[in-house]
């Protein structure tokens, strides 16, 4: 079973084309804002706050997502579970949860829980996507060196290598283009790893 991860806004855009590039673009810093995108004008009463993935090896799972994708640790422990607020495991099993965030504080998080005693068995994961499946979309500094970085990391199999990507802008705006190359993790959550260009 999967938990939600949490999607980004590219990923609505998981069924455009792609535009193969002949030419390096220009790598921006991640923007703080997006063309056509406005600011609301008061602030919304939800934010997402963040995303856990119930993972079938904690160590393997930091392996991707702290040393390779780059996220840091803020919160590492043990919980006994109930089995009913989160539906799975043993009611009193222990689960190791770990929290990691990027740049941002409070929001956008990823959560990684492993049922340790006892752990909860796992069949391999289907390589193709349907309806409850999410793509996880994560913007980054190097693509192309974290894109191979991660082929390395036991259980990744890749669905498309770091190529360009070109969306519609919104809104009228310009065109939005991406270098980007998509894997599933290791229990099978599908990841876009991105790098907005120029």
């Amino acid at each position: 079973m999967r938990m939600i991860a949490l999607a980004g806004a590219a990923a609505v855009l998981a069924g455009c084309s792609v535009n193969i590039g002949n030419e390096t673009p220009r790598v921006a810093s991640p923007p703080t804002t997006s063309p056509g995108v406005a600011a609301p004008r008061e602030r919304l009463p939800t934010d997402v706050r963040r995303a856990t993935i119930i993972v079938r090896d904690m160590e393997r799972s930091l392996a991707l997502y702290r040393d390779v994708i780059g996220l840091a640790v803020n919160y590492d422990t043990t919980v006994e579970t109930s089995g009913v607020a989160l539906p799975a495991g043993e009611p009193g099993a222990t689960a190791r949860l770990v929290l990691l965030n990027a740049n941002d504080p409070w929001v956008g998080w990823i959560g990684l829980m492993e049922w340790v005693d006892p752990a909860i068995p796992a069949d391999d994961y289907s390589k193709r996507m349907g309806p409850g499946d999410v793509v996880l979309v994560l913007n980054t500094d190097d693509v192309e060196g974290r894109c191979a970085k991660a082929k390395r990391v036991p259980g990744v199999t890749f669905t498309a290598e770091a190529r360009l990507q070109t969306y519609p802008g919104r809104n009228g705006g310009p065109e939005i283009q991406v270098m980007g190359c998509n894997f599933f993790d290791p229990d099978g959550i599908l990841i876009e790893l991105n790098q907005i260009l120029e």
